[in-house]
């Protein structure tokens, strides 16, 4: 499928998601955000679709939210026409938090702002070594809204949050993966083979336990350990429920069989 603003590609249980405004340096306007939001809902439930990598067209992931299409000519309009642009922004930023099955970022490019909003979304992020990451929104009078300054803060120490709200400087990929916005910084020509290499992991899990690990990991980070403790009890029992046979096939290959050890890899899911 391909629109203006956004593009997919299915290959082998991955779809290959891209912001598509390369000459915008893949800004969100809302025309963007109304189609990513309907890409997400085409791809979510597809059984040819297993992983989700979202990914930029051309030199950025993408450079934040578009200043005149999102801001300038939304103000112009008045308040309903702003409120409308941030609730078609964050419906789809919630529907990738939330998405049914993973989802990686692969942060090619530019990375600032508003973008900080899907970055956080994926549950895996990789980037390259020369990617930029920026909250620049101190340079020009305003500070990083739209979920941006709770990203950093949720990311970063206290310390390396502050600094990189307060003084507008970038993080290069391999410096954004030592504090923690990506998991890993590769050089560019490197990038795509890794996700996809982390993709197809993934693939070979069991569907069910991945959406309930990704979900009780966002879950748990807001709760005390009484409150985890007890919906951890319950997300496990209701994941049994709805697929009990795939935990049995893997307690008979690791018991009977002795097919697979946990601690080194999955159990063959092509058998449950």
């Amino acid at each position: 499928m391909t629109d203006e603003t956004a593009t997919f590609t299915i290959e082998n249980r991955i779809a290959w998601v891209k912001f598509n405004r390369p000459d915008k340096r893949n800004c969100m306007s809302p025309t963007l955000n109304r189609k990513m939001l309907e890409v997400l809902e085409s791809l979510e439930f597809r059984e040819d679709v297993g992983v989700i990598v979202l990914t930029g067209e051309g030199t950025a992931w993408s450079a934040g939210m578009d200043l005149k299409e999102y801001f300038r000519e939304n103000e112009q309009k008045g308040l309903h026409a702003t409120r409308k642009a941030q609730r078609e922004a964050y419906s789809w930023w919630s529907r990738l938090r939330w998405f049914e099955k993973p989802t990686i970022a692969m942060v090619n490019g530019w990375c600032f702002g508003g973008a900080y909003g899907p970055l956080f979304a994926c549950d895996l992020a990789f980037a390259a070594e020369d990617a930029q990451f920026g909250l620049s929104e101190i340079n020009w009078g305003i500070l990083p809204g739209g979920g941006a300054s709770k990203v950093a803060t949720e990311l970063l120490s206290f310390r390396d949050a502050m600094y990189h709200a307060m003084m507008g400087e970038n993080l290069t990929g391999k410096q954004a993966a030592e504090k923690g916005l990506v998991n890993e910084a590769l050089p560019a020509d490197q990038l795509k083979a890794r996700v996809e290499e982390v993709a197809k992991v993934l693939l070979a899990k069991n569907a069910t336990a991945l959406r309930a690990t990704k979900w009780a990991i966002r879950r748990v980070r807001e709760m005390t350990y009484d409150n985890a403790e007890d919906y951890l009890i319950r997300a496990q029992e209701a994941a049994n429920s709805f697929d009990g046979e795939g935990r049995k096939e893997a307690t008979r290959q690791f018991i009977d069989e002795k097919s697979f050890k946990p601690g080194l890899g999955a159990y063959d899911i092509s058998r449950a």
